[in-house]
């Protein structure tokens, strides 16, 4: 039993460190939702950001865009050229790929400068993606609502968590302490 540990020790640390940071951050997620709860940035300060950055980038674009608080449960409805299209949710604000994201790198970690600024780059590069994301996907749900079930549930979940599937590839082939044991 003991030789199995030595033989797996850095894929239990990396299991253990995954789970741990995580857990914790996850935790911290919910007590931030839990306390935003009835602030004046409505549902949560990040929601309510992300919903108005998605309202300039479409007016940006030439659209007639609202975003109001939803009267029956905590979301933005989003209101493109008059029509009712989307609610933007908790779960749009990126901040759960974020985390795991995150996650994943501090498992894997490497250099503590490198791994804070891949970090930080990351998780930008992954808050700009979902805000396009939910652009493309708003103007697709506009012209194109025949195939909003395919654009919600496969092509754009996919595009974020492609994209962080990438960022983890990267990080582990050009930064972490796993790639440098190996080399």
């Amino acid at each position: 039993m003991n030789s199995l540990f030595i033989k797996y020790k850095s894929v239990i640390k990396f299991i253990l460190t995954f789970l741990l940071v995580y857990a914790l951050l996850s935790v911290v997620n919910k007590l931030y939702l839990q306390y935003s709860h009835g602030s004046k940035f409505y549902p949560d300060y990040m929601t309510n950001l992300v919903s108005l950055q998605i309202e300039t980038l479409l007016n940006s674009f030439g659209y007639q865009t609202q975003v109001v608080p939803h009267p029956a449960e905590p979301s933005m409805k989003l209101i493109l050229n008059g029509k009712y299209l989307a609610r933007i949710i908790e779960g749009c604000n990126a901040i759960s790929v974020v985390i795991l994201f995150l996650s994943f790198i501090v498992a894997f970690s490497g250099k503590l400068k490198t791994t804070f600024f891949y970090i930080l780059s990351g998780s930008v590069l992954i808050y700009a993606v979902n805000l396009l994301r939910i652009v493309i996907l708003t103007l697709g749900l506009y012209h194109y609502p025949e195939y909003s079930d395919v654009l919600h549930t496969v092509i754009f979940p996919g595009i974020i968590y492609g994209m962080v599937f990438l960022l983890w590839i990267f990080w582990v082939n050009r930064f972490s302490k796993l790639n440098k044991n190996n080399a």
